[in-house]
């Protein structure tokens, strides 16, 4: 039999499942409360209005355009609302700063196949988003934990990496409602980021998969914006915005946005022609028309649902959680993040849960570049009706006070 394993390029070798893609499977049964997949609920997606414009697209004159090869850098109809959303936002985006991809998962690995060089740093939240190591394992890198406390020193980092032979390259996160943790960054902490980039002169990557996911609070400025202010324009900007449909209209379409400086997407365009030529030209007019005519309809609907669902999940948590157990409190997103005592290890505490309370949820550690964080867990009420999250919280609740009970 021919032996694969020995052929691969080294980098196949950070290739690893995701746990979370895996544990997506327990939806499909009945009996099992997830709160493990990060998705949003079908039964929030605008249907009709999907069914309209995609009626409308293949029955008029743009038809033959939809169904044919398409440019590299996206439909101009939907970079145009693109633009125009991004302005209202205080950043000086024109067409040419605006670059479609197949979801923002593709903008990830795309940065990461353009920026990192096998041995390269990247700092990264600790935990982050499991997708975006995912997509910058294949390229190779070495890690480096961001740390924006008010004494973060950039030569640190800098330090680190010459002592390991490495350059620092990027810093990535989640400004807003960050998966896993539900947090967002602080005006202070978003200032500290761009000054820590500015003085180590890398690239931030700004993934704002879930800023439109709000539910109280006052809306900070993206970084994006906040770099615009501070360099004269997108231009001279070190920041990469990576937007998505995928939370408010549908993932399924795959269908989100990189705004930048144009020399860098210029270089993406690049990427993709590489790749797949372009995203499914029909999927950008859907996505299109749908945002022009509902997207804040959209947003406002399915936030008053979450809305409903997090303070379901916040009230169940104080209710059923016992004592040693702490939990964010996020004004926006998809997520509750706990922490767990010490001694305990959600992995271990995975198959129990599924076996004893029928109760799924992503153990932390899957979210740490390093693997740590064992004693954490994530836990999602984008999908479960208040009731589901209420007896969903107690049956954990009871495994994790026999656990400490047992411990004790």
């Amino acid at each position: 039999m021919f032996d694969w394993e020995e052929i691969y390029a080294t980098r196949a070798k950070r290739m690893g499942a995701s746990e979370i893609r895996e544990l997506l499977k327990l939806l499909e049964q009945p009996d099992i409360i997830s709160f493990a997949g990060g998705i949003p609920d079908p039964a929030l997606f605008p249907n009709d209005a999907f069914q309209e414009a995609y009626s409308d697209i293949l029955s008029g004159p743009e038809a033959g355009q939809a169904l044919q090869y398409s440019v590299s850098e996206g439909y101009p109809r939907l970079r145009e609302w693109i633009v125009k959303r991004m302005r209202a936002r205080g950043i000086d985006a024109d067409l040419e700063n605006i670059f479609i991809t197949s979801g923002s998962q593709q903008a990830l690995d795309y940065l990461g196949k353009l920026l990192l060089s096998p041995g390269d740093t990247a700092l990264v939240s600790w935990p982050t988003y499991l997708g975006a190591l995912q997509a910058f394992n294949a390229y190779e890198p070495r890690y480096d934990r961001l740390d924006l406390s008010r004494n973060a020193a950039p030569e640190a980092y800098s330090a680190a990496a010459d002592k390991a032979g490495s350059r620092v390259k990027f810093a990535y996160l989640s400004a807003d409602f960050a998966n896993p943790t539900g947090e967002s960054l602080t005006p202070m902490e978003r200032e500290k980021l761009l000054d820590i980039a500015d003085a180590l002169d890398i690239v931030v990557i700004e993934d704002a998969a879930y800023r439109a996911l709000r539910y109280e609070g006052e809306r900070q400025k993206t970084l994006l914006a906040m770099d615009c202010e501070r360099s004269g324009g997108i231009e001279n900007t070190r920041t990469l915005y990576c937007g998505s449909f995928s939370k408010t209209l549908s993932p399924g379409l795959r269908v989100g946005w990189v705004c930048a400086a144009t020399p860098i997407i210029k270089r993406l365009v690049l990427a993709k022609q590489a790749a797949d030529l372009h995203s499914p030209t029909i999927n950008q007019m859907a996505i299109a028309r749908v945002a022009e005519n509902s997207f804040e309809a959209q947003a406002e609907k399915i936030n008053t649902v979450y809305r409903e669902r997090r303070d379901a999940m916040l009230k169940a948590l104080a209710d059923y959680m016992p004592a040693g157990v702490e939990w964010t409190r996020p004004e926006g997103g998809m997520f509750i993040w706990l922490t767990l005592p010490e001694r305990m290890d959600a992995t271990e505490l995975l198959p129990l849960s599924l076996k004893t309370a029928k109760v799924a949820f992503v153990p932390g550690n899957a979210f740490y570049a390093d693997g740590s964080g064992r004693n954490h867990l994530r836990l999602s009420f984008s999908c479960s009706a208040p009731e589901v999250i209420d007896e969903g919280i107690r049956r954990l609740g009871a495994v994790l006070s026999e656990e400490l009970a047992a411990a004790a």
